[in-house]
């Protein structure tokens, strides 16, 4: 991308707007209101807003299950029995995988547990579980409760990163290192895509080739990558990983997540794994036998039917991403973040108040910057608030905001410098 002259002016993001491809998208969501003008929403890492679409297509299932019921599993546009493969094109593209390498379903720790039980497996020495530090606390209870469930101890083979003396994010050549280090004692590497409090954005490419170097499999949580960074999970051979579509996917509040299995695991019949009826192979299912068959790619690591409502909001929002394009929501991303570093920047100055600890290379971060605030804490957040501005504030003294691309404009960065400018002059 060419190097943008920003300015802060009023002027500069008009115009930035105007050029804008994507600035229409900002038209199909709700934004929340407070007092009384629409909230400068910077909160899609926490939850996306609701595309205004969301509601017809809820409504169209409704109507199928009130006109139908039963039957609505065998008739009807989009039969409940298949309706599954209605987001699986979508999801393709956002991931970068095959269509038979991801499906929607169940939630994100409910997932992660099912792909470990395949893809955690310790045998003798080789029982070590690399991870951030720092991980999302469901990541770590996860990892935790499945040492447990092979009768480990956590602390003895959990192996946690962390950045090196005075640095906030990891460097992709220490985490390669200890792979290597640990080598034949290591089983599995399982790390944020991006990190969820700093907004690093891992080298997946790298560390998938650096476990698979020394025998280990290699997944991700893409909580806060999907949807917001590039990724390419096939080519990078990444062995799985799972995600919630409630944040950049803007599926609704708790909705549905979705998991990516490589296809070398396709029909991997010995592959361990907790078998429900609905990953049974779907030409048999209802003759009703017992001995389960998995279905082909990622379809047999489901357990339960698909949640219809759930799938059909999460469909409203991966038809505004298809239309899009996630290439044009990354160059807009990394212009949107680049105006936002750069106001933080000109505005704090030498003032001491704010850090950027999120990487400043474009291509080791999504959307997000991580704000570390030295003074004025929690009050200089809660003055944002005041103002419209809605971002997140995480213990013990980091805010993160994060200017989505599918519906924040330049403007939304500019009016939040300005609110940041009387801020630091009060706090500074």
């Amino acid at each position: 991308m060419s190097k943008i002259d920003y300015q802060f002016s009023e002027e500069f993001a008009n115009q930035m707007d105007q050029n804008d491809s994507l600035a229409s998208f900002r038209e199909e969501f709700i934004f929340p209101q407070i007092n009384g003008k629409s909230a400068i929403y910077f909160c899609g890492n926490s939850l996306g807003l609701q595309p205004k679409n969301a509601r017809a297509y809820i409504d169209k299932e409704l109507q199928n299950w009130g006109n139908l019921a039963v039957d609505g599993h065998f008739e009807g546009e989009d039969a409940w029995m298949f309706i599954r493969q209605k987001s699986k094109p979508a999801l393709a593209e956002i991931v970068g995988a095959h269509t038979h390498e991801v499906v929607a379903m169940n939630n994100l720790t409910s997932n992660l547990h099912f792909l470990l039980v395949s893809f955690y497996q310790p045998q003798g020495k080789r029982n070590k579980i690399i991870c951030e530090a720092g991980a999302f606390p469901s990541d770590q209870y996860a990892l935790e409760s499945q040492a447990k469930f092979h009768g480990l101890n956590p602390d003895e083979v959990i192996i946690e990163l962390s950045p090196r003396e005075g640095e906030h994010t990891l460097r992709t050549e220490d985490i390669n290192q200890k792979i290597d280090e640990i080598g034949d004692e290591l089983a599995l590497v399982m790390m944020g895509g991006i990190q969820y409090y700093s907004g690093q954005l891992f080298d997946m490419k790298s560390i998938t080739e650096s476990a698979h170097k020394v025998g280990a499999y290699c997944g991700f949580d893409l909580a806060h990558a999907m949807g917001n960074a590039p990724l390419s999970l096939h080519d990078w051979g990444v062995d799985f990983g799972t995600w919630c579509s409630y944040k950049y996917l803007n599926s609704g509040p708790g909705n549905i997540s979705g998991i990516f299995v490589h296809e070398r695991f396709a029909d991997s019949m010995d592959l361990p794994r907790f078998a429900g009826w609905w990953g049974h192979d779907e030409d048999q299912r209802f003759l009703m036998e017992k001995g389960f068959i998995p279905m082909h790619g990622a379809d047999g690591w489901q357990v339960a039917n698909s949640n219809v409502l759930a799938l059909a909001a999460h469909q409203a929002s991966l038809d505004l991403f298809h239309k899009a394009g996630m290439e044009n929501l990354r160059k807009k991303s990394e212009a949107l973040t680049g105006y936002l570093e750069f106001l933080i920047d000109a505005i704090s100055g030498e003032s001491g108040v704010l850090e950027i600890i999120t990487p400043r290379n474009p291509s080791e971060r999504g959307c997000q910057l991580s704000l570390l605030i030295h003074k004025g804490g929690k009050a200089v957040f809660d003055t944002w608030y005041g103002q419209g501005v809605v971002g997140d504030w995480r213990n013990p003294n980091v805010i993160r905001l994060a200017p989505t691309p599918m519906y924040n404009s330049f403007t939304d960065v500019y009016k939040f410098g300005r609110i940041l400018e009387r801020s630091l002059a009060e706090f500074a």
